[in-house]
């Protein structure tokens, strides 16, 4: 997964590996390196928000943000109306560091869980988004056609749990730069129908993956 710099990115905060992006420890150390800092992955919500105000529905939705990090999409989406907003992620740094910044939203959840493998009940969910956490599990070396058995395999995990905990017509919409052929093979499963929509940005192209559960398994 590529960042490029921008003014607010530390360059001494950037992996020498992209394989890196997929451990924990990586995340840990740019967290504390940058404790007010914010950082998005793929759009903002101004970007997105005709898109998910379409595929979400209704704002009373109860939305789960997978590896949150320190971007600002959830906040946004608050500040628009959607309150039942559970921000998860396995850096306890940054979700302390969230839950100071947002305590104005008083109904702003944040929890430090791993996305392979989420404490929440079985259909607890309306809404699971993922914004760069898929892509952050997808960086290692070797060739990107046929991935390894271990990549896979952390996928596989998140993918299965997000399954779990999304509601019968449940939605997990996911943003990323990834094209199809090597993306959506990872959401092909029995209990979801899935589409794919292209936005453009300065000839750059992302791709916004909306896999939408059964209504009965």
């Amino acid at each position: 997964m590529e960042q490029k710099p921008t003014a607010s990115t530390d360059l001494r905060v950037l992996p020498g590996d992209n394989a890196e992006y997929g451990t924990k420890e990586y995340w840990q150390q740019r967290y504390m390196q940058e404790p007010d800092e914010v950082y998005d992955w793929f759009k903002t919500y101004a970007d997105l928000k005709a898109l998910l105000g379409q595929r979400i529905g209704s704002k009373e939705a109860r939305i789960l943000m997978l590896g949150c990090g320190n971007s600002t999409l959830s906040g946004d989406m608050y500040d628009d109306g959607y309150k039942d907003i559970l921000n998860v992620d396995y850096s306890d740094v940054v979700i302390e560091q969230m839950r100071k910044r947002s305590q104005h939203q008083h109904m702003m959840r944040w929890e430090v869980m791993d996305v392979r493998e989420l404490a929440l009940d079985d259909g607890s969910v309306d809404v699971a988004i993922d914004k760069g956490t898929l892509d952050a599990l997808m960086c290692e070396k070797g060739d990107v056609w046929e991935p390894s058995a271990e990549l896979c395999k952390n996928v596989g995990r998140m993918v299965s749990e997000v399954d779990r905990v999304l509601a019968g017509g449940g939605v997990f919409i996911w943003i990323t730069f990834g094209q199809p052929h090597f993306r959506r093979r990872h959401l092909e499963r029995q209990s979801w129908t899935v589409e794919v929509e292209r936005l453009n940005s300065g000839g750059f192209d992302y791709f916004v993956y909306v896999a939408t559960k059964s209504q009965r398994r």
